[in-house]
């Protein structure tokens, strides 16, 4: 049976289809008794399309000219 940690360093892997069935099923049994994993795989899953939402979205003309003269501010050139 695996612990907490140890489901979330293999989520990935799951999901793409890399783990063998054993660790699978390891991982659907820790999955099937444990509240907080399930929730974090949830999110897991959804972060990729809140990403591809959020830079979809242009940033405000205004806000993305104060931000560059904030930057250049602030990064001194290289020699």
């Amino acid at each position: 049976m695996y612990t907490c940690k140890d489901s979330i360093n293999l989520l990935q892997a799951m999901l793409d289809g890399e783990l063998s069935a054993e660790e699978t099923q390891h991982l659907r049994e820790h999955l099937a008794g444990c509240a907080p994993c399930v929730d974090f795989l949830r999110t897991y899953r959804a972060t990729p399309g809140l990403c591809r939402k959020a830079l979809a979205q242009k940033m405000p003309q205004e806000v993305s000219a104060k931000l560059t003269e904030f930057l250049r501010t602030r990064i001194k050139p290289t020699p």
